[in-house]
């Protein structure tokens, strides 16, 4: 069996009198998408932004593809491969979407960002951009600006600017947030492409995507794991019914 691309240890984090990570452990596995729920205060967010390195722990451990990534700063972990997509989209709206995409590679191409030109004057570029472009669903708007695209593309171009730096593990933070049916079914569609060949830890609201779209789910309750299992085992279980999803949630 393969080891866990992400190890969690005993993660405490408090903020004055909170306790948002307590004692909190999770594996996430090599190609798997991982989801994490649980009510509003759970501390989904905080373990969010300590994987990413914006905020460190008071203590525990987080170890990256075997390598402890706990103290690194953010820079540091996007280049082993952890890559985030946010919950508010961050895309330059004046920047057609090729553009914006082009952007996300040059890191990892090591360019020197120097009032980088357009794209399609830069072969080094142009194909890592086209796999982004395609891997997200927006070849057909390249040269449109980013600001004319609607809410759910521009959650597609978010993605896929974090795709574009090649992450082995993509930390999703509420992808499908505002989204309408229409733009919530691409996402879904994105991120079963994804499945097998990038790990995705999500953070996500929409019961219906979660269990349709996790291998696995993490149940956090005040900065605790109470429960990891299968789709199956966490729509089942007792004291998460009670706890967080309720009987109309079990019954679906």
């Amino acid at each position: 069996m393969a080891d866990p691309i992400l190890q969690v240890r005993n993660l405490h984090k408090r903020y004055g009198a909170v306790q948002a990570s307590s004692g909190l452990s999770l594996d996430v596995m090599p190609g798997e998408v991982h989801a994490l729920i649980g009510p509003n205060g759970a501390g989904k967010t905080t373990l969010m932004r300590q994987l990413s390195g914006q905020v460190l722990p008071d203590s525990g451990r987080i170890i990256f593809q075997g390598r402890d990534i706990t103290r690194l700063p953010v820079h540091r972990r996007a280049h082993l491969g952890l890559g985030r997509s946010f919950q508010i989209t961050q895309v330059f709206d004046n920047l057609t979407v090729e553009d914006n995409l082009a952007l996300a590679v040059q890191p990892r191409m090591g360019h020197s960002f120097r009032f980088w030109k357009s794209v399609r004057r830069d072969a080094r570029l142009a194909e890592p951009t086209m796999e982004a472009m395609v891997r997200c669903g927006l070849e057909e708007r390249s040269h449109e600006p980013a600001g004319s695209l609607s809410h759910g593309e521009k959650r597609q171009l978010d993605m896929g600017m974090a795709l574009a730096g090649d992450p082995s593990l993509l930390l999703m933070d509420e992808p499908m947030a505002g989204m309408g049916p229409g733009g919530a079914v691409k996402m879904k569609e994105l991120i079963l492409r994804l499945k097998g060949h990038v790990s995705l830890l999500l953070v996500e609201h929409d019961m219906d995507a979660v269990f349709s779209l996790a291998d696995r789910i993490t149940v956090l309750v005040y900065g605790k794991s109470i429960i990891t299992g299968t789709p199956n085992e966490i729509r089942f279980d007792p004291a998460v019914q009670h706890a967080y999803l309720g009987e109309e949630a079990c019954r679906c």
